[in-house]
């Protein structure tokens, strides 16, 4: 760890009380520019300039020092906004999960600075042709003082948008790697091809990845991988969760702005106003609470993950002990059952509060729906609450996938 502590840029509490003004710009005309697939590259834009991207750098590295919990807070808030926006910040945050994780000072050094001057990573990971999700193909080869990178990815979430593409492969000695190569590396193709029915503006599309040049400095070697846990999964996991919570409290707002500017009152429902009647009332009462109970149980889980990196670190240098870490992936997959249903539901009861006007396109209310959906399906969720009851019944921990 760095020994020498950096002039701190600002304190949690200043970054995120940014995240208010900054969470009311990415709401603008939301529904139209999902409609109409606007990528949002002035959004990201505003994401830089308010230095969230830096929220979890250490204090040591002049950093906010953010706990999880903070970071997840913003997040919820953000996704409330725009989900698109939120979940294309995941892999950013995930790169600095991963120096604080076990992280070189080398590298920490070079990208947590990067971090604090507001540029933002982005992901190529995924492979379609792989037999499993998280398989690697993508070769990293020596060349002479430097190497080569050859591979196709998807599912490159935010790699439009960002300054720096975060890509997985293999090197020559099969080991995993992540190379961290600037957006305009020659040889690098970013494609703008993600066809999702929700999560449309992530730009979740294709890498291409033709002989690139790679120096030595931008390879991170991930030692941990499949070999012991670390709260990588877990982070990652919960990620999906707080946009999903997110999602949930953006159809309420929808419901809520519907029943009182444009809702009608059912003729046989006795009141004058939609909002008088019991049932739209109950309606928007249980959207509330599934938002306010998927929001309680991700912050919950994300202050798991904090208590689990707050103890020693192991031998091997990598951040959280094992108990603590199991702990904490069995509650990020529960958060995750919780997020999931919360979002599906508030997503299908928003219609109970329009009725059929409220399915025109030009309210785009499905969007919320498509975009849980979408999220929901990148990990299986049974497996998520299968995972919790073996560990309940027979204290089997989570497994070491990436997925926990």
């Amino acid at each position: 760890m760095n020994t020498t502590t950096a002039p701190r840029t600002a304190t949690p509490r200043d970054v995120l009380a940014r995240v208010p003004e900054l969470a009311a710009s990415l709401s603008v005309d939301t529904a139209r520019r999902e409609a109409e697939r606007e990528l949002p590259y002035g959004s990201m834009d505003a994401v830089r300039a308010s230095a969230i991207g830096s929220l979890r750098v250490p204090v040591a590295y002049g950093g906010p020092g953010a706990s999880l919990a903070d970071l997840f807070r913003a997040v919820i808030d953000l996704a409330e906004a725009d989900s698109n926006v939120a979940q294309a910040l995941r892999p950013h945050f995930g790169f600095l999960e991963k120096l604080i994780s076990d992280g070189g000072e080398e590298d920490r050094e070079r990208w947590f600075t990067a971090a604090l001057a507001g540029e933002l990573f982005g992901n190529a990971t995924g492979e379609t042709t792989a037999k499993h999700p998280g398989d690697i193909h993508t070769a990293l080869v020596p060349d002479g003082d430097r190497y080569r990178l050859s591979g196709t990815k998807y599912y490159s979430t935010g790699s439009l948008f960002a300054d720096w593409v975060v890509i997985a492969a293999k090197n020559h000695l099969d080991q995993r790697v992540r190379v961290v190569l600037p957006h305009g590396r020659p040889g690098l193709r970013l494609i703008d091809d993600w066809d999702g029915m929700g999560q449309r503006m992530t730009a979740s599309g294709t890498t291409e990845l033709d002989d690139v040049a790679v120096y030595p400095h931008e390879v991170v070697v991930d030692e941990a991988v499949g070999v012991r846990r670390t709260h990588l999964g877990a982070y990652h996991q919960l990620f999906l969760a707080a946009v999903e919570t997110g999602i949930a409290k953006n159809a309420l707002r929808d419901a809520i702005g519907y029943a009182r500017d444009r809702a009608r009152a059912v003729r046989h429902s006795g009141v004058d106003h939609a909002v008088q009647d019991p049932f739209v009332q109950h309606t928007v009462g249980e959207m509330a609470a599934l938002g306010y109970g998927a929001e309680a149980t991700v912050l919950r889980a994300a202050a798991a993950i904090d208590r689990a990196l707050a103890g020693p670190r192991g031998e091997d240098g990598v951040a959280g002990g094992a108990p603590a870490l199991v702990e904490a992936a069995t509650e990020v997959a529960q958060a995750q059952v919780v997020a999931a249903q919360a979002a599906l539901r508030a997503a299908e009861r928003l219609y109970d509060v329009g009725g059929a006007s409220a399915t025109r396109r030009e309210f785009n209310f499905d969007r919320h729906w498509r975009n849980a959906r979408t999220l929901v399906s990148h990990n299986p969720i049974a497996h998520k609450a299968r995972v919790v009851g073996d560990y309940l019944l027979n204290a089997e921990p989570p497994p070491l996938t990436g997925f926990f």
